[in-house]
């Protein structure tokens, strides 16, 4: 169709997850039992839908992060693949809720729990692996992993309801959606590093530099999403390229189009996005726009400053695996576009 700008060009070698894959191998494989058990019910439909989007081939970034982050300071105790699995949890319940709200007919390829049982059952599913989750948060008995874990809950549906809020609206400042984007996706990963030194019993500088790491990576990981959904592969994203743009969202590169437009152009984008003529047409023109306007590298160059920052939060840490694969989970994000 020629409607996306190829991201593929000039590429180097890709940084890799399988360090943090290969050091997180043995307690993942504890994790992915324990979801399959907590997953369960006598209530038939919600291991269905549980299982189903489980299942559908998502990387496990963020379990994957807490175990490295408890294993880099001598954690040996099995809280860490309690929350690991707490913060799968969250993030799976978080999807089922977004595929509502979104109105969403697929991800990573297959029709959304939505789509095959109803809004209300995907809902009510979600809101119980979210107790799942926090009963298994209470079995770690620590206070302050439980405080970090249900505020970042707290604070990503805070996200969702400012998402909602600023669904469509194209006089959304970059400022606003960051504030967004660092809600709905970067407190879980920043939560998600931060249990493992706490657990682990670590100083508070430990702490607040995987806070830091989290936070930033977090941030840097949606903004490449964003970048990715106007010239990527749907295999990097985990959705068709466009969707967002069908979809009606307003994520960075638009805002920064929009706002560096002609009258005409941001006329444009008024139908586009706020009255939904967004067929192959108008997003070949989007991008048009984006290229001519540097959005997307700029996008692109924002998460770069992010992963910077994730990258130097834990420079003061001694050097061990598990630090050096976490560093290159910031280098395979951005790398998706690189």
């Amino acid at each position: 169709m020629g409607v996306v700008v190829s991201l593929e060009e000039g590429k180097k070698e890709r940084a890799s997850i399988m360090p943090l894959v290969d050091l997180t191998r043995h307690d993942m494989s504890r994790v992915n039992e324990l979801i399959l058990s907590k997953a369960g019910s006598n209530v038939e439909l919600i291991p269905e839908i549980a299982n189903h989007l489980i299942s559908s081939g998502g990387k496990r970034l963020r379990p994957m992060i807490t175990l490295a982050a408890a294993q880099m300071f001598g954690y040996d105790g099995d809280g860490h693949v309690k929350l690991a699995t707490s913060v799968e949890f969250m993030h799976t319940a978080t999807l089922l809720h977004d595929d509502v709200v979104d109105e969403s007919g697929l991800r990573r390829g297959k029709a959304t729990a939505r789509m095959i049982w109803g809004n209300q059952a995907s809902v009510l599913v979600g809101d119980y692996l979210l107790g799942q989750a926090f009963r298994m948060m209470v079995d770690v008995g620590s206070l302050k992993a439980l405080d970090i874990l249900s505020t970042a809950a707290s604070v990503i549906a805070e996200g969702e309801v400012m998402q909602l809020s600023a669904a469509k609206n194209l006089e959304t400042t970059e400022d606003e959606y960051l504030a967004v984007i660092k809600a709905k996706t970067a407190a879980l990963f920043s939560a998600a590093a931060e249990v493992g030194p706490v657990i682990a019993n670590t100083s508070r500088a430990e702490q607040a530099a995987l806070r830091s790491y989290g936070a930033n990576l977090g941030l840097a990981f949606q903004l490449i999403d964003d970048a990715l959904d106007y010239g990527g592969d749907a295999k990097d994203l985990g959705k068709n390229v466009g969707d967002d743009f069908r979809e009606g969202k307003v994520t960075l590169p638009v805002i920064l189009s929009y706002r560096r437009g002609t009258p005409d152009e941001r006329r444009f984008w008024k139908q586009a996005i706020e009255e939904n003529r967004s067929d192959d047409a108008a997003l070949e023109r989007a991008v048009g726009l984006m290229a001519r306007y540097g959005a997307i590298a700029d996008t692109i160059g924002r998460a770069r400053q992010f992963g910077e920052i994730a990258t130097d939060a834990l420079a003061p840490l001694k050097e061990t695996p598990q630090k050096a694969a976490l560093l290159e989970v910031v280098e395979f994000c951005i790398s998706r576009v690189s």
